[in-house]
Formats: C-alpha cells, structure tokens, sequence
C-alpha cells in the first residue's frame, strides 16, 4: 500500500499524470501505448483495424468514452475501462451508442 502511494505522488506532476478526464489515459497504460494523443477517447477510433462489431478483446469507443470488451451480459457486453465512476470498473454497458469498434 505504501509503494503504491509512493509511485502515485511520485508520477504527479510528470508528463504521465492522469489527466481529469483519463478514461483514454488509463486505456493507454493499460495496453501498453501511452501515445498522448490517446487521451482522448474519441482518438481510439483510429488505433489498430476495424472491428464487424461487438465481440471480446475489442475496443469500443464512444464520442466521450473508451474501454475494452472482456465478456458477455445478458443483452449487452462487458466492458472494463477507466474512470468509469472515477475509477476503473468492469461491468455490463450498452455498445448502442459507440461510435467504433477496433481490433489491436
């Protein structure tokens, strides 16, 4: 717990600190691409190939949102992302809205 605290106050204030809206932040960190450009959710739309659609292992990206898709719910997917209630959360969400689908 403690080096956790410590590596968290250590990362303030570097080019690495989350930003206030870090849901592309975390999703960078997450995969290993820490581009900042990716900060923004809607800049997920261009990483990797497109996607048919749903399914697991694929992003889904929304105007002001992005995760990964890990599963299925009954009549929806499951979705882990970042600052999701500000913190990172795994759980059913529609994908009506998303606006792309890409594949890594």
């Amino acid at each position: 717990m403690i080096f956790a605290l410590f590596v968290l106050f250590a990362s303030l204030g570097t080019a690495d600190a989350r930003p206030r809206a870090w849901c592309g932040w975390w999703m960078g960190q997450h995969l290993g691409m820490p581009a900042r450009s990716l900060w923004l959710a809607r800049n997920w739309a261009r990483v990797g190939m497109r996607a048919d659609g749903p399914g697991e292992g694929v992003i889904v990206v929304w105007p002001h949102h992005v995760g990964i898709i890990t599963g299925r719910a009954r009549g929806g997917w499951i979705v882990l992302s970042g600052n999701d209630g500000h913190r990172v959360r795994e759980r059913p969400r529609s994908v009506s809205r998303a606006i792309a689908f890409r594949r890594l």
